[in-house]
């Protein structure tokens, strides 16, 4: 049998013994009712858990007009037009893969037929921990007719408003544009997410407009055993951001599930939490693969580029694939990684480690955005080999715990020697989206 995996802008083939393989994970095959503009459409019309987002909208117009009307008429005096509600909706940034420029339009179509006023509208590209945006990336992710009618910001973590803190301890400190609206919309992508259980929903919230002590204080339960993908009841750290979130307030969101493609398959819209809920139900359908019991070698990609440009976001497909592998087996990453490890922190707790344990302990004791990706892979070092087929210095692969091979049949060849003619396989092409979920 000849495997292909997707590596950089090209492809890596394996052959491997076909009785051999358990399994070769794709998602599920699925009859999509509606893709793209026509989902999300679909989903603003038959929202889950609340009325339309026009009709929300339109009763808090309302509200404020008797508001403004009964102070004026209380003061004599007229009412400023600033007297009007505020709507933010928040989205995700360029480094997630949110198609913003698909949802955003049919949102604001909605605003607008409650009479919603664009300069009203103020949308958040809520960056977590990550950079800033330039304005014509802003241009490129709405679309030029969304970023030409409505006033487009950057979260700022540096001007913020407490909500309090969580029992759990994390500060809900909000952007002060998101936290003084008067009207709060999430968007969102939902995929598995490898310690928040899911992505989506309140997730935009916090950590997506909070500060990076929040996102830290939340962050740091990623070692506890419960904070797995595709986990969410008893999961620390998504019960943490939905409290965080609940204290806030979200008044709707639209969620969308992708293809591999990065395609809109999906959407839901509504309540924060059943809409949350549904999208995830139905990622659930799509990616989450049940084996009967791990491998003994796991050959896992993202599917090439741009996903595995750098060893930060070709973890995620590690992670992945940490569910199917037996304790002692070998996972077999492909990744071109072209930019290295992709975070200066994720280089510098990953370079200064002289054990994959010492990487527990430091994330443990003061954890750090950049870090948690360095003991995530030392999370899968306590119960495999890590064989890494990239374009990445050989010396500088062995200096961070794992055994570099020049090619995916080398590395396949390597390890079907280690463990023996019957060695059972599972291949993950699209590691990264495809969940492996033991029965």
């Amino acid at each position: 049998m000849i495997l292909e995996f997707g590596y950089g802008k090209g492809i890596q083939t394996v052959e491997v013994p076909d009785a051999n393989v358990k399994t070769v994970m794709l998602s599920n095959e699925m009859e999509h009712l509606r893709r793209g503009v026509d989902a999300v459409k679909y989903a603003l019309e038959h929202p889950a858990g609340t009325p339309r987002l026009k009709e929300l909208a339109a009763a808090k117009m309302a509200e404020f007009a008797a508001k403004s009307g009964s102070a004026a008429a209380g003061s004599g005096i007229s009412v400023s037009a600033n007297a009007a509600p505020r709507f933010v909706i928040i989205t995700s940034d360029i480094s997630r893969p949110l198609p913003s420029c698909d949802v955003l339009p049919s949102v604001l179509d909605e605003l607008s037929s409650a009479g919603v006023k664009d300069e009203q509208i103020t949308v958040v590209f809520g960056l977590g921990s990550h950079r800033g945006h330039t304005p014509e990336e802003m241009k490129r992710l709405v679309g030029e007719d969304v970023y030409a009618r409505v006033k487009c910001v950057d979260s700022d973590p540096n001007d913020c408003v407490s909500f309090g803190t969580t029992k759990r301890g994390t500060p809900v400190d909000i952007t002060r544009i998101v936290a003084e609206a008067d009207f709060r919309i999430a968007l969102g992508n939902v995929e598995f997410h490898y310690f928040a259980g899911y992505s989506g929903g309140y997730k935009a919230l916090m950590p997506g407009v909070s500060t990076p002590a929040a996102i830290q204080a939340n962050h740091s339960m990623m070692v506890r055993e419960e904070a797995r993908a595709a986990s969410l009841e008893g999961n620390p750290i998504r019960e943490d951001i939905e409290e965080a979130g609940a204290m806030v307030g979200l008044d709707f969101i639209v969620n969308v599930v992708l293809d591999e493609h990065k395609k809109i398959v999906y959407a839901a819209a509504g309540h924060p939490g059943t809409a949350h809920r549904d999208a995830c139900r139905y990622l659930d359908r799509m990616y989450i693969k049940p084996v009967e019991e791990p491998a003994d070698i796991v050959i896992v990609s993202q599917g090439g580029a741009p996903k595995d440009v750098n060893l930060y976001q070709t973890q995620k497909a590690l992670d992945n694939a940490s569910h199917a592998v037996k304790k002692g087996g070998t996972v077999i990453l492909i990744g071109a990684c072209p930019e290295g490890l992709g975070n200066k922190v994720f280089e510098e707790w990953i370079r200064a480690a002289e054990k994959p344990e010492d990487l527990l302990t430091r994330v443990r004791e003061n954890f750090k955005l950049g870090g948690h990706k360095a003991a995530a892979i030392a999370m899968v070092l306590k119960n495999a080999e890590i064989i890494l087929v990239s374009e990445m210095d050989d010396a500088f692969v062995r200096s961070i715990f794992l055994t570099p091979m020049p090619s995916a049949q080398a590395a396949f060849d390597a390890a079907f020697a280690k463990h023996g003619p019957a060695a059972s396989i599972i291949a993950m092409p699209f590691g990264g989206a495809t969940l492996p979920v033991l029965r």
